[in-house]
């Protein structure tokens, strides 16, 4: 069986918070989460990326690191990686099928990401790592990830409302769900929040009695370098948010130092100067076009990727797809300016926003741009947008990690069949 069929009957419409499925799993296999020592990360955007510098980071320093994340791109195997590889597809089909066969099916039926998570934990604790970091999956103290009593280090990356339906409708409502994820006693770094919620995630801290460093980010000292805490590196990832990131995976590194891990200066310089991270921030070709790609699909996201693109001093053809779940005048008012173009595109096998709907809504918000049409599909309109660009125009995707996968994914297929990309 497939990876998608073996979890296809794992799927559920909606989300279903709750740790009682999980614990209920993951003894059915023996706890392994348990014997693992972990960083867990969690807040609105950058979880990704700090998850990858700790990662590589950890691996540059010789350790055998185990890294989950969430959502994929292309395949259900870039989830779970040790020391930056993904599992093998039959690695984790054979897991996928020990988990099916130990589920009482008379109980409540875990949800997709539920066996994914545990499958991880399976993978990580039979390849023995010395340490795994950990990505929550959405919002925190009801996330699968969060069944670890003790981990080393607990990171909030940043907060913004997003997945409201789910953790509530204020900021200091989903303040409170990403808070969830301290324990008692473990050293929590936090990144840049809003200054409204800070009081909620220190009255956490407080009532834990944990420690806690409130990061500064990075500084920028010249195109290619920057410094934080005396270590100067370059950062392979663009966009000015990764110095909020650098920084996090380094203050989460000197803590563990402090418990002992051999952990260089190094080995830091060098393990994020190694850092890949798909989909954000990022510049690939496609038929010999420079193509920038962003899964950017919050205002918070959309606002670091107008960030960068003002940068570049061009005006901007935007293709853009999104989920009908997201605040989308928001990210349209963050990322749309006069003299950009729009192409409109629904984002395959999801639950998409209408192209139609978005470019009526795109008119109100931005009625200057030079054009706006919705079109079938990502690649019609990557035809449409490249004949119509000029030296003074970039073309970007965003709005959806599901939409930039779908791109990817087809972009990886056409190279193994030889067509030139």
């Amino acid at each position: 069986m497939s990876i998608t069929s073996l979890l296809q009957s794992f799927q559920r419409f909606g989300v279903h918070l709750g740790l009682d499925r999980i614990k209920t799993l993951l003894a059915q296999l023996d706890n392994p989460h348990q014997h693992i020592p972990i960083i867990h990360v969690g807040g609105t955007n950058g979880k990704g990326s700090v998850c990858a510098y700790l990662s590589s980071i950890l691996t540059e320093a010789g350790y055998r690191v185990g890294r989950y994340t969430s959502p994929h791109l292309i395949d259900w195997t870039e989830r779970i990686c040790i020391n930056n590889q993904p599992i093998a597809e039959s690695e984790l089909e054979t897991i996928l099928i020990k988990i099916k066969n130990s589920i009482n099916t008379t109980q409540d039926i875990p949800t997709q990401f539920e066996i994914i998570t545990a499958a991880a934990w399976v993978y990580f604790y039979q390849q023995k790592v010395d340490i795994a970091v950990i990505e929550v999956g959405l919002g925190g103290r009801l996330d699968a990830t969060n069944v670890c009593h003790r981990p080393l280090a607990t990171v909030i990356t940043s907060l913004s409302r997003e997945h409201w339906q789910q953790l509530g409708p204020t900021i200091t409502d989903i303040a409170g769900e990403k808070a969830g994820i301290f324990k008692s006693g473990c050293t929590v770094i936090m990144g840049q929040v809003p200054d409204e919620v800070k009081a909620v995630f220190q009255s956490h801290i407080d009532a834990l009695n944990s420690p806690c460093t409130w990061i500064e980010p990075a500084t920028l000292i010249d195109e290619n370098l920057v410094v934080y805490e005396n270590i100067k590196y370059s950062l392979p990832l663009l966009g000015k948010m990764q110095l909020n990131n650098s920084a996090l995976a380094i203050e989460s590194i000197k803590i563990l130092q402090q418990q002992g891990w051999n952990i260089t200066k190094k080995h830091i310089q060098q393990g994020i100067k190694k850092t890949q991270w798909l989909g954000r921030i990022q510049w690939i070709k496609w038929h010999n076009h420079s193509i920038l790609i962003d899964g950017a699909h919050n205002p918070a996201a959309a606002k670091m990727l107008r960030n960068y693109v003002d940068t570049l001093d061009k005006s901007v053809i935007w293709i853009m797809g999104m989920l009908s779940t997201k605040e989308h005048d928001k990210v349209f008012q963050e990322l749309l300016r006069a003299k950009d173009s729009l192409y409109l595109v629904p984002v395959p096998d999801h639950s998409t926003a209408k192209p139609d709907y978005l470019a009526i809504l795109a008119k109100q918000i931005c009625p200057q741009l030079t054009r706006i049409k919705p079109e079938k599909n990502i690649f019609s309109a990557l035809e449409k947008a490249t004949n119509e660009q000029n030296s003074q125009q970039v073309i970007v995707i965003a709005g959806s990690l599901y939409l930039i996968g779908h791109f990817l994914g087809n972009l990886r297929s056409d190279s193994s069949k030889g067509h030139n990309n």
